[in-house]
């Protein structure tokens, strides 16, 4: 991905070698928050994104609308630690990339939001080592990325770059990328009302349901991770071998992969992200055509 001595997010926390302390949970989201387990987009996206909404919406039995206005509400924000300036662009390549991926993330939904009659709000990127304190709870490095609804916040320990490259066969900046994108995802289902559905649906729900539910959450963001791959194709971006980064890496983060990998035994009832073939279809749909529309992974088989 050409990404050296662009654009740098002013989004982005860096809490790197700063001590989380204690933390506090969010009053609507419970405590784990959405993580990484260990066409043109004019083209009809308006009233793709719209029918998202309202399919959740009518089969989950609420008012769709308060879906679209966020009404749902999010829960409180909360953390303890010490943020400290960004380095320098040019001093430290891995924040660099992290900073230029975000900043292209942001122009892009900030693009289709105003497509929609919305407003973006960006997301804040937290860079921290070991733990930190979050709305959702305790960030530790050992459970991998996360987005946090309760304070709209994306935790990163940078050092997971490293672990996707060598424990999960998944190198490369692109695969990276995936990474931050599939969680920026989730910050746009947050901001349009799906996470905070889903968090009410959830409580009345068996663990099998609530974890059926969760792999349609973790689907659409991989689709929308593949929507960003697609707009930053059209910004000639790209390097040869990126996009295969990234289907390589949704094919080795897959419930039944990762189960195999780590259990020896695959079990499907437990699935909460997907199978490595479901995350790369969706990554591919959402790169294949650009179309939020095509992101619904609510209604009909996955």
């Amino acid at each position: 991905m050409k990404w050296r001595g662009r654009k740098r997010s002013s989004n982005i926390e860096d809490r790197r070698g700063a001590s989380g302390g204690l933390f506090r949970r969010s009053s609507g989201m419970g405590g784990s928050g959405f993580r990484i387990p260990t066409g043109g987009r004019s083209g009809g996206m308006g009233i793709g994104f719209i029918v998202i909404i309202l399919i959740v919406g009518v089969a989950l039995g609420i008012n769709p609308m308060s879906l679209l206005d966020g009404s749902l509400g999010t829960g409180t924000s909360g953390s303890g630690s010490v943020s400290r300036p960004l380095p320098e662009a040019g001093q430290d390549d891995l924040a660099d990339f992290v900073a230029v991926v975000v900043q292209d993330t942001e122009d892009l939904w900030t693009e289709v939001f105003v497509e929609n009659g919305m407003t973006y709000e960006p997301a804040t990127v937290v860079l921290f080592t070991d733990t930190d304190s979050s709305a959702c709870g305790l960030a530790d490095a050992r459970t991998g990325p996360f987005y946090c609804p309760g304070d709209q916040n994306v935790y990163i320990d940078l050092s997971f770059y490293e672990t996707l490259r060598s424990q999960f066969g998944a190198p490369g900046d692109f695969a990276q990328a995936y990474v931050i994108a599939h969680e920026i995802g989730h910050h746009v289902q947050n901001l349009v009302g799906v996470l905070p559905e889903y968090s009410r649906a959830i409580q009345s729900m068996s663990e099998e349901e609530a974890n059926a539910y969760s792999v349609q959450i973790e689907l659409q963001a991989d689709c929308y991770a593949g929507i960003w791959a697609s707009y930053v194709g059209e910004e000639n971006l790209l390097d040869d071998g990126d996009v295969e980064e990234a289907i390589n890496a949704a094919e080795q983060i897959g419930d039944d992969a990762i189960q195999s990998r780590t259990q020896g035994v695959v079990i499907p009832k437990t699935f909460t992200h997907g199978t490595s073939a479901q995350r790369q279809e969706w990554f591919e749909r959402g790169y294949a055509t650009g179309d939020v529309g095509e992101c619904d992974t609510f209604s009909g088989a996955i």
